[in-house]
Parts: C-alpha cells; structure tokens; sequence
C-alpha cells in the first residue's frame, strides 16, 4: 500500500472559506522561488496572493525528509543572497545541511520577512485560465479559490512532482510502499525489516547508506548507475564560520561569475594537453575535495568526449577500488559520459554495498516483472520485503505545470504547447500566455 504523509490529508480536510478577489500577482508554490518572488513583488508595490500544496514553506525541503536528504551544494552558497543581514544572522552547522536545517532556513526567512500573512497553504492550484478581455489570468484551487491577476508567476519546481511507476500489482503489497519525495514527516523505523529500494538517483545514493544501518536486509533494484562523488561533509566551526561571514561579498560576487551560480575552483587547463601523471594527480586532489566541483578539475571534461573519459575513466577505478566485490562494482560503474547526467555526492553510498546484508540487482535488462503481496519479482525470482522505498525520483521539468490545468489565448494549453517538449523564451515565457512566468 502506497503511503502518504498523514499530515497532509489533515490539513485539507480543514475547513476555510473560499477566497475571490483581484491581485497584482499570484505566485504558485511556496518553495525558495516563490517565497523570493513575494519578497521582491511586495517590495515593489505589488499586491500579491502565494498558493502553496503543503503546509509549511520550503518547496523541495518541505517534501523531502527521506532519511540522509541534504544538499548537495556547499550551505554557504545554497541560500538567499539578496539580504547580506540575512547572510550574517543565520549559521550553518555543516558543510551540506540536511534537510531538517535547511527546512528551519526556509522557516526563519517566512518569519524574518513576514511572508506568511500573504501565503495560503495546505492549497494546491488546479486551474490558470487566461481572460482575453480582461487581459488577467483566472486562478483555481481544490478548496474552491477563485481569484484574477494580471500576473501568473509558477514557482511550481521542476523536481516536485513524484514520479510513481505503475508496476503490475502494486496494490497486492501487504506492507508499505513509501516515495522518497513524499515521505511521512513522522518518519520511518526500518530496524529489523527486509527492505527494498527501488532506484539509484540522487535520493536513493543520500538514503540507502541510512536504511541500510537500519534494515536486516537491503536489496536495491538499479536500472541505471549513477555516477557519484563522495561529500567529505563534517561540521563547520565558528572560526571557519566568522572567516566566511567577513568575506561573504566576494563569496557571491564569484558565485554570479560562474556558469552554474555557486562558486567552486576552477581549472581551465584543458584535460588533454596534461600529462597522465598530472591528470592523475589533480583527479586525486579534486577528489579528496569532493563534491559537484570534481567537475571543475579540468575545463574541457563537458566539452571534449576524450577528455571526458579520462575521468569517467578515474571514478571508475575509485569504484573498483571501494566495492569489494567486483561483480557489484561493474554494475556500480556508470556507462555514460560523465557529468552529463546529474552528478551525485554521497557519503558512504558505495562502501555500503560491502556490507553483507546488502545486495544490488541489476533491473537493466530484466527489469521488475511485477510486485506481489509478499515482494517484488525479477526474471523469475522473488524477493521478499517487509517495506519498499520508491527512489524513483520526479516528473522531470513539466511535471508540476502538467499538474494545473493552464489555458491561454485561443483555448490553447500549455501542455499542448509543450506537446514536443517545454519551449519558453529565456526559460521565462511562452508565446500565447501572456504574462504567465
């Protein structure tokens, strides 16, 4: 049985009166873009009206609480930079947040900025239909809102919406099916219990070394290998801590110079022309760094497919060289070209697979045949489980927008818009939806 977050079903199950009126703006979705987005719309005179599902701020961080869920870009750089008083009142506890820490940033930034006065919650937006002659857009909600704006701002995400597979039979399962973006706030007690994982993406490589201290046995079912760089996370001290608040300025000015908004250091010398003991040794320096920024070792790994072997070439032998057994580390070695799929940091994720109650299976070619009351089977064989965690991550990019019914000029969808994939000008609008962000 699939299980759901008790919370939730709750909270919309209380009752409110339904809201009409008009505003300058409505923005959908909670999560760190909307909450800023309210913040700069109030601060420029607009009035505006913030729909959110859950009921807390925090989007991602508000869902997410799957055991080990943390990010994975450095804490001083993964948050707001438009308040410098913000940057200096607020202290991070370690080098990757986890969840529970990250979630309480959210929560101090509604309550510094008195953002939850405009913020309905426990409220999901079904419906944005465009008004040609009043030129405003048309918002709907499952509690029966009914309010017009002249603009639709969708800070909806582009991981939120789980993605669940249909697989044959999974009403049989006796015991719990739990998705990691939708795990219970209560948490989960695995101690004891057979478990299977069902993924190996970014949230199954941060929870299966958790389960696994928790679960007599632990199967993971993987299609694909991830690739994955360890996080050397540890705890930042004070002194580290006050170096950093003095230099936070430049911090951010670097981070707005790099491609991907956050700063790291960066080697431009190109991979091929570096000798092999020089490759070898700044792989090992940049491993030891660890993080998204193994990446930045080199400046033509995402640009030239030889240079970019040399290190898919390396973290395979780091593999090989963790996982005892050589047959699991095989099919622990990624395939693909590295970095071009998301990058993942974990903590102890290979090492876990030398334990002796964990095993990996391999679903590439014989993927899951179907689960039964007792398990999950693969080309013939049963595996029995007392619970199974879905990894199996979100409805990439459109999920949420496919969620909401959003109609613009002529009767034209969005979703039929999008029918051959999402197409906007700078990532920020689309032809025939005016002014919906």
């Amino acid at each position: 049985m699939i299980q759901q977050s008790p919370q939730e079903s709750a909270a919309r199950t209380t009752a409110r009166p339904a809201e009409t009126g008009t505003f300058d703006a409505v923005v959908i979705g909670a999560g760190f873009a909307g909450m800023y987005m309210l913040h700069r719309l109030r601060g420029l005179g607009f009035t505006a009206r913030v729909y959110e599902a859950g009921g807390g701020v925090g989007g991602t961080w508000y869902w997410n609480r799957y055991p080990g869920a943390r990010c994975d870009v450095e804490s001083l750089q993964y948050s707001f930079s438009f308040s410098e008083e913000l940057d200096q009142d607020w202290s991070w506890s370690e080098k990757y947040s986890p969840q529970p820490e990250i979630l309480a940033y959210a929560n101090h930034v509604a309550d510094r900025f008195d953002l939850r006065s405009q913020i309905v919650f426990n409220t999901r937006v079904i419906a944005a239909t465009f008004d040609e002659q009043a030129g405003s857009w048309l918002i709907e909600t499952d509690r029966g809102d009914r309010v017009s704006a002249k603009f639709c701002i969708m800070a909806v995400g582009c991981l939120s919406a789980p993605n669940r597979p249909a697989f044959t039979g999974m009403a049989d399962f006796r015991g719990p099916i739990y998705h990691t973006g939708e795990w219970p706030h209560e948490g989960v007690d695995f101690t004891g219990l057979r478990v299977g994982v069902i993924g190996t993406g970014s949230s199954a490589i941060q929870s299966i070394p958790i389960i696994a201290q928790q679960a007599s046995e632990l199967t993971v079912f993987q299609r694909t290998a991830t690739w994955s760089v360890p996080a050397w996370n540890e705890q930042l001290s004070p002194e580290y801590l006050r170096e950093a608040k003095a230099h936070y300025p430049e911090l951010r000015a670097k981070a707005r110079a790099r491609p991907t908004g956050f700063y790291f250091q960066f080697n431009a010398q190109p991979a091929l022309q570096a000798s092999e003991d020089e490759r070898e040794r700044l792989y090992e320096e940049a491993w030891q760094r660890g993080g998204l920024p193994f990446l930045g070792a080199f400046g033509d790994l995402l640009f030239e497919k030889a240079a970019n072997d040399t290190i898919a070439d390396f973290a395979r032998e780091k593999i090989r060289g963790i996982v005892k057994d050589p047959a699991t580390a095989e099919l622990l070695c990624p395939r693909n070209v590295f970095g071009c799929k998301r990058l993942c940091v974990d903590t102890n994720y290979f090492e876990t697979y030398n334990l002796p109650h964990v095993k990996l299976v391999d679903v590439s070619t014989t993927p899951i045949e179907r689960f039964t009351t007792e398990g999950i089977v693969v080309d013939g064989t049963e595996y029995k489980f007392d619970a199974i965690v879905s990894a199996t991550g979100f409805a990439a990019m459109t999920g949420s927008f496919d969620k909401i019914a959003i109609t613009g000029r002529g009767g034209q969808t969005l979703a039929d818009n999008w029918g051959a994939g999402p197409r906007a000008y700078l990532g920020l609008a689309s032809e025939g939806f005016p002014n919906l962000f």
